[in-house]
């Protein structure tokens, strides 16, 4: 029989047991170091949770409102003046075929006050236009008090408010009066936020009919809202222009407003990526902190580690001690981290009263990153505890 005693194998149970004794023995150095990772990953988790969130209220929105709304409205012409769309645009954009609804509203040269003490000039940035009575219908607005323009009141002086034109100007509730033009408008209602049409949101509304009689409106549209069948939005938008104005469809602009709220989620994503990256840094700031805890815990435990050696520890099992304590340390910090970086998107998106969304593959990749961070952190203290002999150390201690 050749060879001297071969050492005792370690199991991994053994090496958790060894490694959490470690740990426990420094626990408040331990707690800080567990900290810092638990911030890096709760940035990263709490960033990607609440884009996704957003992103989520996004499509839920889109998919109530829809992606088939179309708008067409005047360019320039060839002299850089202002184009007009023709009166008849908002009747021959229905006639395309695909479109399901059709509205319109018109700018009128008016402006309107709460009362008549207040001076003209003073505007509060509110538009008058004219609207068909089909247009809460086809932008999918609905009525938050009163009723909206119907064929029995557009021909009266009566007026629908947008959300932010009734918050200016304090009036929320039917029946109240405006001053439009130097006549009086009874309020008919108030119309809910226009995501849509944001403009909307800004316009105090009133009847094709009446604004052609009371406010000397030309009939001229400078907006069409045609609403199309989601599988003939390019054909619709295609043709919107050349139908809109026969004779000028190069002076129309045809666009699609769900485009805008894409684009906004697009820039968000830009935002979201920066905020990864304050993210890494910090997990990259506790990662640090990792190895500076496991360095001054193998400086501290010489003694230890001799009289393992000494008692026949190998130096495979003193690394993969160390290793593991570091492993250890970054996967409690982990599993907090994802923990408060779930709490944070989950509250956040309440607030804002979004669905909140953690993705799956979120939460694996910041633990999988903790153990990548663990690792490396603690390979250089692992080796270094590993090469010290059982003499030099026993008589360092």
């Amino acid at each position: 029989m050749s060879g001297g005693p071969r050492p005792a194998r370690l199991a991994p149970a053994d090496v958790g047991r060894t490694a959490l004794a470690g740990l426990r023995a420094r626990a408040g150095r331990a707690v800080l170091s567990a900290l810092g990772v638990a911030l890096g990953i709760a940035a990263m988790t709490a960033v990607i949770g609440i884009s996704a969130s957003g992103q989520e209220d996004l499509l839920r929105r889109l998919d109530r409102l829809g992606t088939n709304l179309l708008t067409a409205g005047p360019g320039e012409t060839l002299f850089g003046e202002q184009a007009r769309l023709p009166r008849a645009a908002p009747g021959m954009a229905g006639r395309i075929e695909g479109v399901t609804s059709v509205a319109a509203t018109g700018a009128v040269d008016a402006t309107v006050r709460r009362t008549t003490a207040i001076p003209e000039e003073v505007t509060h940035g509110i538009a008058v236009q004219a609207a068909t009575a089909g247009l809460p219908g086809t932008l999918r607005v609905r009525t938050e008090t009163g009723r909206a323009l119907d064929g029995a009141n557009a021909r009266y002086p009566g007026a629908v408010l947008g959300a932010e034109a009734a918050r200016r100007l304090g009036v929320g509730r039917p029946g109240a009066q405006v001053r439009i033009g130097g006549r009086d408008f009874a309020v008919l209602g108030v119309l809910a936020p226009a995501e849509l049409a944001p403009e909307i949101d800004r316009s105090v509304l009133v009847g094709w009919a009446a604004a052609e009689r009371y406010l000397g409106f030309d009939g001229h549209p400078t907006t069409v809202y045609a609403r199309a069948a989601d599988g003939a939005v390019p054909d619709v938008r295609d043709a919107l222009a050349r139908t809109a104005d026969p004779r000028h469809p190069e002076q129309v602009r045809v666009s699609r407003p769900s485009d805008a709220l894409e684009a906004k989620a697009a820039a968000a994503g830009a935002f979201t990526g920066l905020l990864l990256g304050l993210g890494a840094v910090a997990l990259l700031v506790g990662g640090v902190g990792v190895a500076n805890t496991m360095v001054i815990s193998v400086l501290e435990r010489r003694r230890e580690i001799g009289l393992r050696r000494s008692l026949g520890a190998t130096r495979g099992q003193v690394r993969a001690q160390f290793l593991t304590e570091s492993l250890l340390l970054s996967g409690f910090g982990g599993a907090a981290g994802t923990v408060l970086g779930a709490a944070v998107t989950a509250g956040f998106a309440l607030v804002r009263g979004w669905p909140p969304v953690v993705p799956g593959w979120a939460l694996g990749g910041a633990f999988a990153a903790t153990l990548l961070v663990g690792a490396a952190a603690g390979l250089y203290p692992a080796m270094r505890a590993a090469r010290s002999s059982p003499a030099e150390a026993l008589a360092t201690a």
